[in-house]
């Protein structure tokens, strides 16, 4: 590993202690320094080759020094830490030139990796990085680290025209993280044209991508333009790329290869100019084992990965982006709502299978039938357990009525109601069986006292079967004891 002389500006002493100590041990040479001032001094008696800087100082903006300091010298990477752990600064720090940019708290390991990395860049001359383009209104929202990988990984792909494939479940915001690349990039100016693998009959597949001539099939009347002509010196989205025939992917694998593509209906070959996006919620390894996704298009495809987390693996953000779709919702004309500190953490708890897009339904259902300005605990419970209904006046109420079959189907429901036209993430069977079977396992416990042999009997299973399932639904059998 390259090792040189590092300069680690923080405010904190703890946090300038820290890293200084697992730097040395690297086998770095580092000074620090506590403030903007200081900086510029140990600069110039210092000559570091890395520059690591937090963001707030008491003198000034560490992001605001980063130009000055590349203006200085050109050839020093400049790593920025931060606690503003949005995308905004994710992106402004590229925008500044950083090299490397780290969300706090950070891992020494991941800190010590990037200094390496900015070594080496800097002996390779990589030490410039291009403009991101604008970072205002940004629509991703939230802070926990898997986000913040997120925003990383954007950042770096806004200023090129790489090939993007967006992965994750249906209800995480893969579209917005392509609009994000696109309103940050070169191609803002341009437009942005997505279209719906899933939502197109497969024999209209090609027609909708690369138009067609008049008289080319059956009611084609006129000339239509497809996508790729709508979307020319823009951005491309292909949402949903797992469902597109694969008859159809050859064709679009030629139009990557090739950069250009014909009309159905027409020997007229079209030039095109589109950065392409792509996104999926389907394991597209396991297509290709299965014969039902061309690999070579995956590759093409595969170029820059952003991998989105489910709403389950960044639970840290879920208050901030309830409070943000009651704000939106009320901007929308509903009713103005509040949400009180315990709905949140109620919110917390809930598995989210249909994602960011199910908790965004749940706030501007909330928003339309809670009478009261501060939506409760209670009322949040009720409509996560599927006990909520509109009255006539209406106010969210319970339901009444009905056994377990009933509200079993009512849940079930809730699941398909979710998502609209397109279906919940695979593996339903198994998310209900886990809510059905952890209450049914706590509650019986309990009325036992624990005692997993009485337990057993009563579920009318072994009591090796029950500890396994205890084990695969989280449940401790000394908390439930001292429930019960």
């Amino acid at each position: 590993m390259s090792v040189g002389r590092i300069l680690v500006v923080d405010d904190d002493a703890a946090i300038r202690t820290v890293v200084r100590e697992a730097l040395r041990r690297d086998g770095h040479v580092v000074e620090t320094a506590a403030s903007v001032a200081e900086q510029r001094r140990k600069m110039t008696e210092f000559q570091p080759q890395v520059l690591v800087t937090d963001v707030i100082l008491p003198d000034g903006n560490g992001l605001d020094l980063v130009p000055e300091m590349l203006a200085d010298h050109p050839r020093m990477p400049v790593i920025v830490l931060s606690a503003q752990n949005t995308l905004a600064t994710a992106v402004r720090a590229t925008e500044q030139g950083a090299f490397e940019y780290l969300p706090k708290p950070f891992d020494l390991g991941e800190l010590s990796r990037a200094v390496a990395d900015a070594l080496t860049a800097r002996g390779a001359g990589l030490d410039d990085l291009a403009d991101a383009g604008s970072g205002e209104d940004l629509p991703l929202i939230g802070r926990s680290p898997p986000m913040q990988e997120v925003y990383r990984t954007i950042a770096r792909v806004v200023a090129n025209d790489l090939t993007v494939l967006v992965l994750g479940e249906s209800g995480t915001g893969k579209e917005l993280v392509a609009r994000a690349i696109h309103d940050m990039g070169s191609r803002a100016n341009k437009p942005f044209v997505a279209i719906n693998m899933a939502a197109i009959p497969r024999e209209l597949i090609e027609s909708e991508l690369f138009g067609h001539e008049r008289g080319a099939f059956t009611g084609a009347a006129m000339r239509t333009a497809g996508r790729f002509e709508q979307a020319q010196g823009g951005t491309l989205f292909l949402d949903e790329i797992g469902d597109m025939p694969f008859e159809a992917q050859t064709r679009l694998l030629r139009v990557l290869q090739t950069g250009e593509f014909n009309p159905v209906g027409s020997a007229r070959s079209i030039r095109t100019d589109v950065r392409i996006i792509a996104a999926t919620h389907k394991d597209l390894q396991k297509l290709i084992a299965d014969n039902a996704f061309r690999e070579d298009l995956y590759y093409r495809l595969n170029v820059v990965p952003v991998r989105l987390p489910s709403l389950r693996q960044r639970t840290e953000d879920i208050g901030e982006l309830a409070l943000h779709f009651l704000e939106k919702a009320a901007a929308d004309g509903l009713p103005r709502k509040r949400l009180e500190r315990a709905a949140i953490e109620r919110l917390s708890r809930h598995s989210w299978p249909g994602n960011v897009r199910e908790l965004e339904n749940l706030m501007r259902r909330l928003a339309a039938l809670s009478r009261e300005e501060w939506i409760t605990v209670s009322i949040v419970d009720q409509q996560l357990s599927g006990d909520m209904v509109a009255s006539e006046g209406g106010a969210p109420a319970i339901a009444s009525g009905g056994g377990l079959a009933d509200a079993v189907e009512h849940h079930v429901a809730r699941y398909f109601a979710t998502f609209g036209r397109d279906l919940p993430p695979d593996g339903l069977f198994e998310r209900i069986l886990a809510e059905v079977e952890r209450p049914l396992l706590k509650l019986t416990l309990a009325a036992v006292k624990g005692n997993q042999l009485k337990a057993a009997k009563l579920l009318g299973i072994n009591r090796n079967t029950l500890r396994k399932k205890l084990t695969e639904r989280g449940i401790d059998p000394s908390d439930v004891r001292r429930m019960g």
